[in-house]
């Protein structure tokens, strides 16, 4: 070849590598930029997006990713501690790729923990980049045909919180540096978003809860300041042994969370059972919320027990927490559940069996942890066979029924009743009491009493009104108006209830448990009362046989 040709060849020559260098150096400058514009969108993108937006927009990141880069599948997964279980959050896949799952990593002990502890992962050649420790690994890679993997680990405030993985199927694919410095800027805005977006779930959760407790705090303080009028209740003693089984059976399930239901006439005491049974349960820290559910109108029954909306009817002017929410962990006390109005039953029903409802003009559905006990004069029975108390709410309720006792049925209890009363209107008067009068404790002790333990209160209370010195007494014409003693069958009535008495406790008069003691008497007024009503033991002759 001559000279001039080979100059002129060695000349081309020279000229196409500097072209060829040019259009490298010009793709890639075009690649960088390609590449800057994109962190620039994603970074803005990132900057204030909302939690329940991030995994999904990651997800979408992830696509262009591996359409711009050539990879076949990309994932995002959080790492939230050591020893805990890496958690693929979102996954990017071509078309005839699988995607990895969501959840729990796959079990790959190598490759997770050279993660987990912050060590960068370049895999281009799969398996021969592969350690000998990482076998499950290789298998892996045989089974599902991975050829390349870069596994970038994903540090937040000094801690690895997150990990980016991206790789080739069927062939290997080159990771240089550069690649991978650029993949790992990508990752830091994936992770610092995440773990932004989970703080700001945790702070919302947390400022809702306390918005809750403030709430609550503040209904169950009203409630309490609207309570504290009512009057203490007696001290739970007796000297009835069916009244002292009852008090046994409370004791039994106080400690569970079983529904209760009281049974029993107005004025029995029903409500001073409750207030013992929640105050020997495991939530007696909280107070025990009180609903009457025959006080209160058929309108309002249902905003007062599960709350209402803003707006949610004409008057309603603020939102409000009904006494579910305000009793959750405790005690909710429904007295006469019987009057209850059927619409309302289902609802309770439903509050019952899981625990959850919706306020009244609201959609959001509450769930609460309520402790409930009802009480009732009606026959609830006779309720269900009428139709107008549903059968399903009867069991629900009915799981440890109560029937307390008439007071005409505890009669040995009234006069430690009417002591009690005495020293607590005492107090509350200030007319200090030192004993009851004879003829008034007859008088107490003959009376059905109709309404209760309820009416002796009342009857005990205008007596101390009229009370001038240290005896109470209870004159005839308050017996007469208050208790409806007949006069003439008051000597007849002490007579029996005496005898009652002393056949219960077998002619025993004097010492614990005597007949003395349970009318609240002393044993020498006892003698001389039932010397004074002709009241002697029967001694019956021996039987003879033969």
């Amino acid at each position: 070849m001559p000279m001039e040709s080979i100059a002129m060849a060695r000349a081309w020559c020279e000229a196409k590598t500097v072209s060829s260098g040019q259009d490298e150096l010009a793709a890639a400058f075009a690649e960088r930029l390609a590449f800057e514009q994109l962190l620039g969108n994603l970074s803005a993108l990132f900057a204030d997006l909302p939690a329940e937006r991030v995994v999904d927009e990651i997800g979408r990141a992830l696509a262009q990713l591996i359409e711009h880069l050539g990879f076949h599948r990309a994932s995002f997964a959080e790492i939230r501690g050591q020893g805990e279980p890496i958690e693929v959050i979102c996954s990017a896949v071509r078309a005839g790729c699988q995607a990895m799952p969501t959840g729990p990593a796959p079990d790959l002990p190598w490759y997770l923990g050279e993660l987990a502890a912050g060590r960068l992962v370049v895999l281009p050649r799969i398996p021969e980049d592969l350690p000998p420790q990482a076998r499950v690994e290789a298998e892996y890679c045989q089974r599902v045909g991975l050829r390349s993997n870069l596994g970038i680990p994903l540090r937040v405030g000094g801690r690895v919180a997150a990990a980016i993985t991206f790789a080739a199927f069927h062939h290997t694919r080159p990771l240089p540096g550069e690649l991978v410095t650029r993949l790992k800027i990508v990752g830091e805005v994936f992770a610092q978003t995440l773990v932004r977006s989970r703080r700001d779930r945790e702070l919302t959760a947390a400022l809702t809860e306390i918005r809750q407790l403030k709430e609550r705090l503040e209904a169950e303080n009203a409630y309490l300041r609207h309570s504290c009028h009512k009057r203490s209740a007696p001290a739970l003693t007796s000297r009835s042994p069916r009244f002292n089984q009852i008090l046994g059976e409370i004791a039994q399930v106080a400690p569970t969370r079983s529904t209760v239901l009281l049974l029993g006439e107005t004025g029995t005491g029903k409500e001073v059972l409750a207030d013992a049974i929640h105050d020997l349960s495991d939530c007696r820290h909280r107070a025990m919320i009180k609903v009457n559910c025959a006080a209160l109108p058929a309108s309002l029954i249902e905003a007062e027990l599960f709350g209402r909306e803003k707006g949610a009817y004409t008057g309603a002017l603020a939102r409000q927490m009904g006494r579910f929410e305000l009793a959750d962990g405790s005690t909710l006390f429904l007295d006469e559940i019987g009057e209850l109005p059927l619409d309302l039953q289902t609802k309770l029903l439903r509050v019952l069996q899981d625990g959850s409802f919706e306020r009244v003009g609201g959609t959001h559905t509450i769930r609460v942890k309520v402790r409930l006990i009802s009480a009732t004069n009606r026959d609830l029975e006779r309720a269900v066979e009428a139709g107008s108390f549903r059968k399903d709410l009867y069991y629900r309720l009915n799981v440890f029924p109560v029937a307390v006792p008439a007071l005409r049925e505890r009669s040995e209890d009234i006069p430690l009743l009417a002591w009690e009363f005495v020293k607590e209107l005492s107090e509350a008067m200030g007319k200090p009491i030192e004993r009851i009068a004879e003829d008034s404790m007859a008088a107490l002790l003959a009376y059905s009493w109709p309404g209760n333990v309820r009416e002796l209160r009342n009857v005990i209370e205008r007596a101390m009104i009229l009370a001038r010195g240290p005896i109470l007494k209870v004159s005839l014409a308050v017996a007469s108006a208050a208790v409806k003693v007949p006069a003439d069958g008051l000597e007849a009535t002490e007579r029996a209830h005496i005898l009652r008495v002393l056949e219960q406790t077998h002619w025993r008069i004097r010492g614990a448990g005597g007949a003395a003691e349970r009318l609240a008497i002393k044993p020498t007024t006892l003698e001389s009362r039932m010397k004074r009503l002709g009241i002697k033991r029967a001694h019956s002759e021996p039987s003879s046989s033969g």
